[in-house]
C-alpha cells in the first residue's frame, strides 16, 4: 500500500511541481484597421521571434507556458491557441507552427481594449500557476468601443498581472504615449514601439526577449 501511494506522489508530483516562470498570454489585435496583408505579418513575425535562439532558451529555461488570443471589438475575443507549457524546443517549435496556422477570427469590428484586457484576466485565471503573469497587448489603433482600458487594466493590475504593449504607429496619433497612460501595468511594465507594420518582426521578437530573457539583451 505505501508503495503506491509512493508511487502515486511521485506521478503527481512530476506533473505538477514542474516549475514556470512566467505564463505569456500573446494578445492580438484583429481589428478592421488591419487588413490581410498586416495580418499575415504579425503572425509570420511572431512565429518568427518564438523560433529566435534567445527566446526558445528564456522559453526552455524558465518552462513557461503561452497562449494566444484575438481580440477585435466588444465581446469579441478568442482564445486560439490553448495553454501550452514549452519544456523543449520541439514545443517552441509546435507553438511558432500553430501561431502561422492560426485563422483570423473576425476582420472588420472596432477596437476594444478594455474587453480584451478583461477577458485576457479570465484566461489567466484558467491557466498555469506561473510565477509571473504576463499579457502581450500589440494594436495600432486606440480603444473606441467597450469598456475603457483603465477598468481592465485595474482588474489586471489588482491580481498582479503584468501588462506590456507593443504598438504599431501607422498614423501621427502618439499611440505610444496613449498605451503608457491607459493600458500597460504592473512591475517593470514597458511599451514597444514599430513604426509601421513591416517594423512588427524586429519589435515583437525584442519584445519577447525583454519579457522571458533573464538578462534582458536587445538586438538590433
Amino acid at each position: 500500500m505505501w508503495m503506491r501511494a509512493l508511487c502515486l506522489f511521485g506521478v503527481f508530483s512530476g506533473t505538477s511541481v514542474e516549475a514556470c516562470e512566467t505564463a505569456l498570454l500573446l494578445a492580438v489585435d484583429v481589428s478592421g484597421s488591419i487588413d490581410a496583408k498586416e495580418y499575415r505579418i504579425q503572425m509570420d513575425g511572431l512565429a518568427a521571434a518564438l523560433r529566435d535562439n534567445l527566446v526558445v532558451q528564456a522559453l526552455v529555461d524558465g518552462k513557461n507556458s503561452v497562449a494566444v488570443m484575438q481580440w477585435t471589438g466588444e465581446n469579441r475575443q478568442e482564445l486560439s491557441v490553448p495553454w501550452r507549457q514549452v519544456s523543449s524546443s520541439y514545443d517552441v517549435e509546435a507553438l511558432a507552427l500553430a501561431v502561422e496556422q492560426m485563422p483570423r477570427a473576425w476582420n472588420q469590428y472596432s477596437t476594444a481594449i478594455g474587453d480584451a484586457l478583461i477577458f485576457a484576466q479570465s484566461v489567466l485565471k484558467k491557466g498555469p500557476a506561473c510565477r509571473r503573469k504576463v499579457v502581450d497587448v500589440s494594436g495600432d489603433g486606440v480603444s473606441n468601443e467597450g469598456v475603457v482600458p483603465e477598468q481592465g487594466r485595474e482588474i489586471l493590475r489588482l491580481e498582479g498581472v503584468t501588462v506590456n504593449a507593443l504598438v504599431i504607429e501607422t498614423d501621427d496619433l502618439d499611440l505610444t504615449g496613449y498605451f503608457w497612460e491607459n493600458v500597460i501595468t504592473g512591475d517593470a511594465a514597458f511599451v514597444a514601439t514599430a513604426q509601421g507594420f513591416e517594423e512588427y518582426p524586429l519589435r515583437i521578437r525584442q519584445k519577447l526577449i525583454r519579457e522571458l530573457a533573464r538578462q534582458t539583451v536587445l538586438l538590433e
